[in-house]
């Protein structure tokens, strides 16, 4: 895999790649040939491909996972940039971004690559 790409309209695409340039800490730079891209480089390595089961009735969808080692902190964090709480569920948050998309925040699920990729915001730790 090469690529997590968020679809969205073409009056959502600024906002939306602010949300995640603001979200990841990594600056969004419009693609050299197709400006129609929002690249954000210079994220982890780690990165892991599952396809989950979701409940009868819900529909197809690709949402990503943020680790983080504080997860009320970093769904508050998110929530300022635009974000808003969706579903709690055990030990992590649901939430949507500004162009409605779903996304978790997660507790830290590789230790190892957390402790060599994780942004650190200037108010915490990660």
């Amino acid at each position: 895999m090469t690529s997590a790409l968020f679809d969205v309209p073409a009056d959502s695409f600024e906002a939306e790649a602010a949300f995640w340039s603001d979200a990841l800490g990594r600056p969004a730079r419009l693609g050299e040939v197709d400006t129609d891209y929002a690249v954000l480089d210079g994220l982890t390595s780690g990165l892991q491909v599952m396809v989950q089961r979701i409940g009868d009735g819900a529909s197809a969808r690709v949402h990503v996972d943020i680790e983080t080692d504080d997860v009320e902190a970093e769904v508050h964090r998110l929530e300022g940039l635009g974000a808003s709480r969706v579903e709690a569920i055990e030990s992590w948050w649901v939430m949507r971004d500004p162009a409605g998309l779903l996304f978790c925040v997660v507790r830290v699920q590789s230790p190892e690559e957390f402790a060599a990729h994780a942004t650190m915001w200037p108010d915490r730790t990660h």
